[in-house]
């Protein structure tokens, strides 16, 4: 039996509801993305595994030796695509930085820690190939919003050298989770969403970040501050549970939503922008 209240999952989790202007916001990112991918010098659907979403597009800085910002798209796990998020590009682009931007297979077809498997398999791609775009592998930053927030901080988690001794040990050192996830439990139990992410119990426990041991790595975590309380305390709750010498950033960000948050991050002088800026070390135009 759910310890939570299904009303109250709904009124705590579903963004689309607690934004009706989400298709506005999601008109904007189709309409964004295809243009940096016209904007932008691009290689796309390059295959990081088996999988047919196992793809990704990256978008070379201008010169070699630049800092590389993988971005990791929401969804709940179960929707969207890295297509749809292009638009992130042009702005981290502009502080200098290779970008990658992977897909991954969707729930239910698969689980979510098959998905957290396949962002590594992502991330070891980027590690042997990056060079070829402009990129300086020692320098990886991972930024993730929403369900990819969650996958940002479980990059920071992942003993690399376990899946591939060739690896180094701090493959990722830096992350940026945007109104990530950090604890799955509240959402495990959601009824909008249990029939697509079927999370058991053992899943939680291995694949919530909140729940895990604090990485040897730096995480910046925000969320906006007109999201739900369950947003801002999942936001908190990484704080609480690696310390702030592990995440010194932990912010509700003014005026912004679950969907106008990431937009955030494309806006020159925002607080957002800067914060990816200060945690990449990008070297870019302002």
């Amino acid at each position: 039996m759910s310890q939570y209240d299904p009303i109250w999952l709904e009124q705590m989790y579903n963004n689309r509801a607690l934004v009706p202007a989400f298709p506005e916001h999601a008109q904007r990112w189709l309409r964004d993305s295809a243009q940096a991918r016209v904007q932008l010098r691009c290689a796309l659907d390059l295959r990081y595994g088996l999988g047919g979403r196992e793809r990704l597009d990256v978008f070379p800085a201008e010169r070699p030796g630049a800092p590389v910002v993988v971005f990791i798209h929401g969804g709940y796990w179960r929707a969207l695509d890295k297509s749809d998020h292009s638009f992130v590009a042009p702005a981290l682009h502009a502080m200098g930085a290779t970008v990658v931007v992977p897909g991954y297979e969707l729930c239910p077809a698969v689980s979510i820690p098959q998905i957290t498997l396949q962002m590594v398999r992502a991330l070891a791609w980027v590690w042997k190939n990056i060079d070829r775009y402009h990129g300086d592998r020692s320098q990886i930053t991972v930024i993730g919003h929403s369900a990819g927030g969650h996958l940002a901080a479980m990059m920071l988690r992942c003993l690399w050298q376990q899946f591939d001794p060739t690896l180094p040990a701090d493959l990722v050192r830096k992350a940026l989770s945007i109104s990530g996830l950090h604890d799955l439990e509240p959402i495990s139990q959601a009824p909008f969403l249990q029939v697509d992410l079927r999370l058991s119990p053992q899943d939680v426990g291995r694949a919530s970040p909140a729940r895990l041991p604090a990485p040897a790595g730096t995480l910046y975590a925000v969320a906006g501050a007109d999201e739900s309380a369950e947003f801002v305390r999942q936001t908190r709750l990484i704080e609480q549970a690696w310390g702030r010498a592990e995440v010194p950033v932990c912010e509700a960000l003014p005026g912004l939503n679950h969907f106008s948050v990431v937009e955030s991050l494309c806006e020159p002088g925002s607080r957002l922008n800067r914060l990816a800026r200060e945690l990449i070390g990008a070297s870019g135009s302002a």
